[in-house]
């Protein structure tokens, strides 16, 4: 799978970040170009990378994760389980060939990329901190807390492909674990790469921290006068 992704962007001193990017059924990697591009002005120091299935698609030039052709809720788990395991080995590559730890990736996803990324956030040990599942669900909400320190949930309300409800749901669910979460619905966009879904992605990687992060200031913070 390495073998396959593009590099959008591998700064000449070692990586401070390592964002990887999964895309969506029946397209490739080149198109989360466009977020890629403006992952790497708001990350400078990030290496930045988009990841191909490798499987074909449905149509003639896509790829997907895993098989979409009857698909069924008694065949989808384990279909994304090998889909998974697949994308846990690129992932460490990626980390080994950048120097960078999972506590400094982020994964990002776009439908079913997004359903991979989440996925993987169940793994032990942990492969990412941050994830940003866009227009995507979990294959099954998880049974325990995920392996990540934030997951963010962006959604379009008119998605008629994967409804936001599965974001909702999910945003509810880790929420009852005790989880960081995040959950973003917008109006007036649908399936798709939508700029105001990218430049949520970037304000989400820039600006939030983490509850438990704030926990520990707090409680490291000398008493107030």
């Amino acid at each position: 799978m390495p073998d396959l992704s593009l590099i959008i962007q591998e700064p000449a001193d070692p990586a401070a970040q390592l964002i990887l990017l999964c895309h969506a059924a029946g397209t490739d990697a080149a198109s989360l170009l466009p977020l890629g591009e403006r992952l790497g002005e708001a990350f400078p120091l990030a290496t930045i990378v988009s990841l191909q299935a490798d499987a074909p698609g449905t149509t003639a030039q896509g790829f997907e994760w895993f098989s979409s052709a009857a698909l069924t809720d008694g065949n989808r788990s384990e279909r994304v389980a090998q889909a998974v395991a697949a994308l846990h080995i690129a992932v460490r590559d990626w980390q080994e060939r950048s120097g960078v730890p999972a506590m400094a990736t982020a994964l990002i996803g776009l439908s079913q990329g997004a359903e991979m990324v989440l996925e993987a956030s169940k793994l032990q040990p942990m492969l990412a901190s941050r994830v940003v599942a866009i227009g995507g669900r979990f294959t099954t909400l998880p049974d325990v807390p995920p392996a990540v320190t934030t997951i963010h949930f962006l959604h379009g309300k008119l998605d008629g492909l994967v409804p936001y409800r599965h974001s909702v749901i999910a945003a509810h669910h880790l929420r009852d674990m005790g989880c960081d979460i995040t959950a973003e619905v917008v109006p007036f966009v649908g399936h798709e790469l939508h700029p105001d879904l990218i430049e949520l992605a970037i304000t989400k990687l820039s600006t939030h921290i983490a509850h438990h992060l704030w926990t520990a200031a707090q409680e490291a913070a000398p008493p107030s006068a």
